[in-house]
């Protein structure tokens, strides 16, 4: 059976297609959960008595695929169904923290092979080796759903939808830079939404100004590595970094706005080193956060002030070509304006 996609499962749910057994895999952890949700509550009619007929059983416990199993063996109270989520779901590689074990194939096989009509059970995995035969039993006798990350277009049309959920506003510009640093986990970036959303009442405005005081960058690391060969005239090393930003998925306007935001913040450094400035005042007013503070204080030293200006121009000049499409619109043209950029400021 071959295994869908989360845009095949809405299809299907939305057709009240609904399969005896699902297995939800996947690193978007948070949309996984979220389907394990929605397909019970797809499973159940308004009247049903759901909660008499649905529950949950961890594989963190010993042996609860076997009690798991069973419950979904029995029919239904005064339901046309009854839901069985069994979570915890770990077949690794090495075997050592498996939660469904050998022992437990010839089970699983009877159950797949005759599942309970009056049930629908729900795999969630947390991890799911593919080369490991349980793996491949289940993905080949249950319907499949693997749960990849977003790209950050994605992002950004999930975060514009759960801010307009929230009932609070924000421009195209202000949702990707929130997306550009809470990253592509969807569950941070949701918290994040809930947590703005509060701190921007009453006016409901989400602003950058209140995004960059309240929202750590989890894409620091990778980002300000790009933004130090850049510094450093390290062009080779430059263009690798940002190849692999790219093909991870990384929008090339958010991207520029990350390389933007790191300039400004160096440029910020550097001029409260030169009025003297200590490292705890301009830790805090940069926001500088974790193990990365040294790196970063050692390239605004190194930093040139008027070589700064002159980087953020070029950047903003960037940022206008992307959006006026010189060059060539879509992905490709705003791809090879962010390539241009990196190389012009390589060797600058």
């Amino acid at each position: 059976m071959p295994v869908l996609t989360r845009e095949n499962l809405r299809d299907q749910l939305k057709s009240r297609e609904i399969a005896p057994v699902y297995l939800l895999f996947g690193p978007e952890t948070y949309l996984r959960d979220l389907a394990a949700k929605t397909i019970a509550d797809f499973a159940f009619a308004p009247d049903d008595f759901r909660d008499f007929n649905e529950t949950e059983f961890s594989l963190g416990i010993s042996d609860n695929i076997r009690t798991a199993l069973s419950a979904a063996e029995q029919l239904p109270m005064m339901a046309s169904r009854r839901v069985v989520r069994i979570t915890d779901v770990r077949v690794t590689a090495s075997g050592q923290k498996d939660t469904v074990k050998e022992e437990h194939e010839q089970m699983l096989m009877d159950y797949l092979a005759r599942p309970a009509e009056s049930s629908v059970v729900i795999f969630i995995a947390d991890e799911l080796n593919g080369t490991r035969k349980i793996s491949k039993l289940l993905k080949a006798h249950t319907t499949a759903v693997e749960f990849t990350r977003l790209d950050d277009a994605q992002l950004v049309d999930w975060a514009k939808n759960k801010i307009k959920d929230a009932g609070s506003e924000a421009d195209q510009r202000t949702v990707r830079q929130l997306v550009a640093l809470a990253g592509s986990d969807v569950r941070r970036l949701t918290n994040e939404i809930e947590k703005l959303s509060t701190a921007a009442l009453p006016g409901k405005l989400i602003t950058t100004e209140l995004i960059e005081s309240l929202v750590a960058n989890s894409r620091e690391i990778s980002n300000f590595d790009l933004t130090d060969h850049l510094m450093e005239g390290r062009g080779a090393h430059a263009i690798r970094v940002l190849k692999k930003i790219l093909d991870d998925g990384a929008e090339p306007l958010a991207l520029l706005g990350l390389i933007s935001y790191n300039y400004r913040r160096l440029l910020m450094a550097k001029e409260m080193m030169t009025n003297g400035a200590d490292r705890t005042e301009i830790a805090s007013a940069v926001k500088l956060y974790g193990n990365r503070q040294d790196a970063f204080l050692a390239a605004a030293r190194r930093s040139d002030t008027e070589k700064l200006v002159n980087t953020i121009r070029q950047i903003a000049k960037t940022d206008l070509a992307i959006k006026t499409s010189l060059g060539g619109g879509g992905t490709a043209g705003s791809r090879m304006q962010i390539e241009m950029l990196v190389c012009e400021i390589a060797v600058s």
